[in-house]
């Protein structure tokens, strides 16, 4: 099964993704042995897949793409009374969310990267299948980590559908590609991240 089978995501190169990088909200320069993300968020958003790319840099040269989310499952957008009554966290696009994770353990049983600072989003809260920025902005620490999909980390375990995998979080869909990430970056102090629209 392909990581990106559900992903329909345009490609982009790394000249076009640095470009679009300088363009928003936050940039201040790229640190140049420094790794960090970018993440592209799908226009079409089809409920419940991972259907957003990551692509992970080390300074300005391009390290990886991977298939992840970057909104929530059905079961966070539509039940988001359980996890918040604002409604389900939604990060804000087109910005810069700069020294965002550090190495940790997400829910305390996963090796992840834990928000450490703070991200601007949204409350999602009208029910429905879609992760929409409506409404008014929020900043603070809400627990949007970068994770993956297995606490027992199987080898070569992937996971289709969301579900409940995130509410909000970076989440990547298979453990064998997530950890080959997180391997490379556990050990910087403080990791950035962009998150673009589909452009």
């Amino acid at each position: 099964m392909s990581e990106f089978q559900d992903n329909k995501v345009r490609n982009y190169t790394a000249a076009q993704l640095l470009a679009q990088v300088r363009e928003v909200t936050g940039f201040n320069g790229i640190i140049p042995a420094g790794y960090w993300f970018i993440f592209v968020r799908s226009s079409e958003d089809a409920p419940d897949v991972y259907d957003d790319k990551g692509y992970l840099f080390k300074g300005d040269k391009f390290d990886t793409v991977f298939a992840c989310t970057t909104n929530s499952g059905t079961t966070g957008l539509r039940n988001f009374i359980k996890y918040n009554a604002l409604g389900t966290f939604v990060a804000k696009s087109n910005m810069w969310h700069h020294d965002l994770w550090s190495y940790g353990l997400h829910r305390g049983r996963m090796p992840a990267l834990r928000q450490v600072n703070s991200i601007v989003g949204y409350r999602d809260n009208n029910s429905n299948n879609k992760a929409e920025e409506l409404g008014k902005e929020v900043i603070g620490i809400y627990g949007i980590n970068f994770h993956g999909v297995d606490y027992a980390m199987r080898p070569g375990f992937w996971r289709r559908l969301i579900g409940g995998w995130s509410v909000g979080c970076f989440v990547v869909p298979g453990v064998d590609r997530y950890l080959e990430i997180l391997h490379k970056v556990k050990h910087q102090r403080r990791i950035s991240m962009v998150l673009l629209k589909e452009f």
